[in-house]
C-alpha cells in the first residue's frame, strides 16, 4: 500500500509538472505570436485610416509590418519543425558525410555576416577527415544556429573559435564566443523553448527563441549530446556526435 501511494504522489508530481510545462508553452507561444502581431495590426490600422504624412512615411510603415510578418513567420516555422522533432514525426534522411567538410562549408557562408559584424571566425581542425552518419541539411541548421548565436552574443570578442577534433569514437565541435558571458543562473536552461537570458542578452529582435532548442533535438536525434559553459573568459557551445568505424 505504501508503494502505491508513492507512485500515486509520484504521478501526481510528474502530472503537475507537466501541466505547468504545457501551461508555460501556451504562454510563451501566445506573448511571442501577440507581440508581432499587434505591431503588424498597428501599423496596418494607420495605413488604412490613411494616418501618415506621404509616400515615404507610408513605405515606412509597410516596411515596419513586412518585418514583424516575417518575424511571425520564422517563429510559426521553427515552432512546428520543433514540435514535429520532439514528437518524432520528422524523417532524418542520414548518409555519410565528413563533419570537417561540412564545417568548412558552413563556415566559409558566413563571410559577409562576419564581415558586417566586424568578427573573424579561426578554424582548427585536428584532423582532415571525420565520418559520421547524419542528416547533412539537419546538421547544417543546428551548425548555423550556434554560429549564429555566437555573433549575436559575442561580438564584443571580436573573435568565434571552431574547433573540430576526436576523442575516442565521438567527434567533438566547439564553437566559442569571447563576448559577454551567460549568467551561471541561465546556462541550465538556454536549451529549453523560449527561455528568456537576462535583458542585456536578449536584444536581438529577429530570431524566433527556439533556435536552441531545435539545435538540441537535432543533435540529440543524431545520438549525440551538447552541452554549454560560460565564464568571464568565454562562452562554449560543445558537440558531441559518434563517429563511423572508418574514421579511426
Amino acid at each position: 500500500i505504501n508503494n502505491i501511494v508513492s507512485q500515486l504522489k509520484n504521478l501526481t508530481i510528474e502530472e503537475r509538472k507537466a501541466q505547468q510545462t504545457k501551461t508555460d508553452l501556451i504562454t510563451n507561444v501566445s506573448h511571442d505570436l501577440r507581440t508581432p502581431l499587434t505591431s503588424i495590426i498597428g501599423y496596418l490600422n494607420l495605413i488604412e485610416e490613411d494616418k501618415y504624412k506621404d509616400e515615404v512615411e507610408l513605405r515606412y510603415y509597410t516596411n515596419i509590418a513586412y518585418e514583424k510578418a516575417q518575424n511571425l513567420n520564422i517563429l510559426i516555422n521553427d515552432l512546428f519543425e520543433l514540435t514535429k522533432m520532439q514528437n518524432r514525426t520528422m524523417n532524418f534522411d542520414k548518409i555519410e558525410i565528413n563533419l570537417v567538410e561540412l564545417i568548412s562549408q558552413i563556415v566559409s557562408q558566413f563571410g559577409i555576416e562576419l564581415r558586417h559584424a566586424n568578427m573573424k571566425c579561426r578554424i582548427d581542425f585536428k584532423s582532415e577527415k571525420i565520418i559520421i552518419n547524419a542528416d547533412p541539411v539537419k546538421l547544417v541548421r543546428a551548425f548555423e544556429n550556434l554560429i549564429t548565436n555566437a555573433m549575436r552574443y559575442g561580438k564584443d570578442g571580436k573573435f568565434i573559435d571552431i574547433k573540430v577534433k576526436k576523442e575516442e569514437s565521438m567527434a567533438i565541435v566547439q564553437v566559442i564566443n569571447y563576448g559577454e558571458p551567460i549568467p551561471l543562473v541561465d546556462l541550465p536552461h538556454i536549451f529549453d523553448r523560449f527561455y528568456r537570458v537576462e535583458k542585456s542578452r536578449n536584444t536581438y529582435g529577429g530570431g524566433s527563441g527556439l533556435g536552441l532548442a531545435i539545435t538540441k533535438n537535432i543533435i540529440e536525434r543524431h545520438d549525440g549530446s551538447i552541452l554549454a559553459t560560460s565564464d568571464n573568459d568565454a562562452t562554449m557551445f560543445q558537440v558531441k556526435l559518434p563517429c563511423n568505424i572508418e574514421s579511426f
